[in-house]
């Protein structure tokens, strides 16, 4: 197409396309599926979804498949830093040139079918993959299960993860409504692996509605890892059990799976880094679940703590900031520069008196702060994939040069 010459000008194209940002629902993302896919994909597909651990469980399963003989494609958002995170490879990020080349396929064939932003990159890993010849794909799901784009391939294995309240305008505002959109996943006759260890019984009933094969994580992973969450460790259990499943068509053995689980990255998934001589932790906590998880591990030991803060105006801030609060010494709130951005008053005003806060101009200058301020060694960067994401991309040339 004309005009459309680099990844950016396809990627700015894509998001002015539909007249809706989130508009869920399998019809129109189905019909360019079955264009391009009409006998289906030929790999084998394990589809993940939940509120919380998804995109750590994906690399889990992901890196236990890069220790084997076979070629694993993993599909995931959002991005941190880069678009191509989306797609990997046995490890390898797709190039410009691929995800290029794969919308242009699209557009060849969606004719006047509008499609999200989101939509076009799950069409684009399937192309990606296929091109590709992977044995197997790691689908993360983008929101909720049932009406979310990553459902239009039939998976061979399907997990759902920790399930709590968070997107209660698209998915319902109980865990039992939000169980059954990631129920949606399921499929008749095959594995489902849940790893809530309080499931909604949504979740049971409808597994047995439909005659899959439903089966819960019982047992949390205790082996060589370097990540010692509890939460973790059930993560790493329930990849291990995915993959099990797989084992009549991709044999994996179990010094593959220990190798896959030990040397695991998990980036911004509390991630630790030492930069100016003051321990940064990244972690991409975005609603009142993961800010728990995330104050848990913070508490097990002890430091005068900065927080670098911020969220989406459509979460649920109060309870997050009540999650951690004891845990954090300073707040520094910085402002986002995108759509669904709460405002830095509005922000400010769900913090009491007690809390020691302070309104920062951007990101830079919440981190010239925290890391010139002598009183705190641990600094914490949490709330949004958008704040972890607006740091890292200061902080990283640092990691770089401390490693």
């Amino acid at each position: 197409m004309g005009g459309l010459n680099t990844l950016n000008d396809w990627l700015n194209y894509q998001k002015n396309l539909h007249f809706k940002k989130i508009d869920l629902g399998l019809e129109r993302v189905t019909e360019v599926y079955k264009k391009l896919f009409p006998k289906g994909v030929l790999f084998q597909v394990i589809t993940v979804a939940g509120t919380n651990g998804k995109g750590s469980t994906v690399a889990f399963i992901d890196s236990i498949y890069q220790q084997s003989n076979f070629k694993v494609g993993k599909f995931s958002s959002p991005h941190i830093l880069k678009y191509n995170e989306r797609f990997v490879i046995n490890g390898i990020q797709a190039t410009d040139r691929k995800i290029c080349s794969a919308f242009n396929k699209i557009e060849q064939v969606r004719e006047k079918t509008s499609l999200t932003y989101f939509e076009f990159s799950t069409l684009a890993a399937l192309i990606i993959f296929d091109l590709e010849k992977v044995d197997v794909a790691v689908l993360e799901v983008g929101m909720g299960g049932r009406l979310d784009s990553v459902n239009i391939v039939d998976n061979n294995v399907s997990v759902i993860t920790n399930i709590d309240i968070d997107h209660v305008d698209y998915l319902g505002n109980t865990r039992e409504l939000i169980g059954f959109e990631k129920a949606g996943i399921m499929r008749k006759n095959t594995p489902c692996i849940c790893a809530d260890t309080h499931p909604p019984t949504s979740i049971n009933q409808h597994a047995h509605q439909i005659n899959a094969q439903l089966e819960f994580v019982k047992q949390r992973y205790t082996g060589d890892i370097g990540l010692i969450s509890k939460h973790q460790q059930q993560n790493a259990a329930t990849a291990i059990l995915t993959v099990q499943k797989l084992n009549k068509t991709l044999p994996i053995n179990t010094t593959e799976i220990k190798t896959g689980i030990k040397y695991v990255k998990l980036n911004a998934r509390f991630q630790i880094e030492t930069i100016h001589n003051k321990t940064f932790i990244f972690d991409v906590a975005h609603n009142a679940a993961a800010v728990k998880v995330l104050s848990a591990e913070l508490a097990k030991q002890k430091s005068p703590t900065i927080a670098i803060f911020s969220a989406l105006k459509d979460k649920n801030i109060g309870l997050m900031i009540n999650k951690i609060s004891m845990i954090i010494n300073q707040w520094l709130l910085v402002p986002l520069n995108v759509s669904r951005a709460i405002s830095m008053q509005t922000l400010s005003n769900q913090f009491s008196l007690d809390h020691n806060i302070q309104i920062c101009n951007d990101m830079q200058d919440a981190i010239n702060h925290s890391i010139n301020d002598k009183q705190y060694q641990r600094i914490v960067i949490f709330g949004s994939f958008y704040v972890v994401a607006n740091a890292l991309k200061i902080l990283t040339p640092f990691m770089k040069n401390n490693k």
